[in-house]
């Protein structure tokens, strides 16, 4: 029981994290989903230190549960980074749904790599 409850707790922290950052670039008009991007793109920045950190054994099974199956669950938006490249494609903008795929997985993958090697 107390691992759902340290999912809880962090899933709760990371979506939090999350629609504070929504809150805060709500003044920013684009058609690019900036803040979605941007919390994907930090997400995978902790998971990677994250990882990083586990490689060299010095994270246990809470700190696993709550910061990243919890907290980088909760934090990243995976399911919302494919709707809203969804609803640019059925709204015509084909250059931004791209960008935003291709931006996404690309800068995400490296910073998971930056974040193992920040650890490192």
């Amino acid at each position: 029981m107390t691992s759902y409850f340290l999912v809880f707790i962090g899933g709760g922290l990371g979506s939090l994290c999350r629609f504070s950052i929504a809150k805060i670039l709500v003044s920013y008009e684009s058609v690019f989903p900036l803040a979605t991007f941007l919390a994907n793109v930090l997400s995978c920045i902790i998971l990677g230190i994250l990882v990083g950190i586990n490689l060299k054994g010095g994270l246990n099974n809470t700190y696993k549960l709550m910061l990243m199956t919890g907290f980088c669950g909760g934090f990243s938006t995976f399911s919302t980074f494919t709707n809203e490249t969804f609803n640019l494609f059925q709204s015509g903008q084909i250059f931004y749904g791209m960008a935003n795929i291709l931006g996404s997985l690309i800068v995400c993958l490296i910073c998971i790599y930056l974040g193992i090697k920040i650890v490192s």
